[in-house]
């Protein structure tokens, strides 16, 4: 990953806490993938963990080094650290490695999403339908937002995921 980082962020997950990066200059998010794998499974020692799935799947061990990047994100001390994280698509891969119940959720909305993308790839129409409809999702959740900011003084907390904007130091 690039040095120049724009923007962390903390964002919520079935109240759990998981940090992420924009990178500017990639124009992608990067993810902890600790984080992502103690929202998932629910490891007392995510480390351990991490170490047992390498070698649980040789593949992933061995692309280990090209899937994860050191990142500097705040710890839960408040201090700045190199965390192993991954954009988008490492994170699919490394939870594809999880065999945590918690997981499967996740995987299967994946299968669903590449299914939908290869359906919109054998018929461009498809893709213009979604489009539209994600479209028209984007307008009524700002809607509903703003609706709700309004009868709450301003301090939206529902269940969905919550991002939280970190400053660089």
């Amino acid at each position: 990953m690039a040095q120049h980082v724009s923007e962390q962020y903390l964002q919520i997950f079935e109240g759990r806490k998981v940090r992420t990066v924009w990178d500017e200059s990639a124009q992608e998010w990067y993810f902890s993938v600790a984080d992502v794998v103690s929202v998932l499974t629910d490891s007392s020692d995510v480390k351990q963990y991490i170490k047992k799935m390498r070698l649980r799947d040789p593949e992933l061990g061995a692309r280990w080094g090209t899937i994860c990047t050191p990142t500097r994100m705040v710890a839960s001390d408040g201090k700045y650290y190199n965390t192993q994280s991954s954009n988008m698509e490492g994170i699919f891969r490394i939870i594809q490695s999880i065999p945590s119940p918690k997981a499967e959720p996740f995987k299967q909305w994946m299968s669903q999403v590449a299914a939908s993308r290869v359906n919109q790839m054998i018929d461009p129409e498809l893709s213009i339908e979604q489009a539209m409809d994600d479209y028209r999702r984007v307008c009524d959740n700002n809607e509903d937002e703003n609706e709700y900011e309004d009868e709450n003084s301003g301090s939206a907390t529902g269940n969905s995921s919550v991002v939280t904007k970190m400053a660089l130091q």
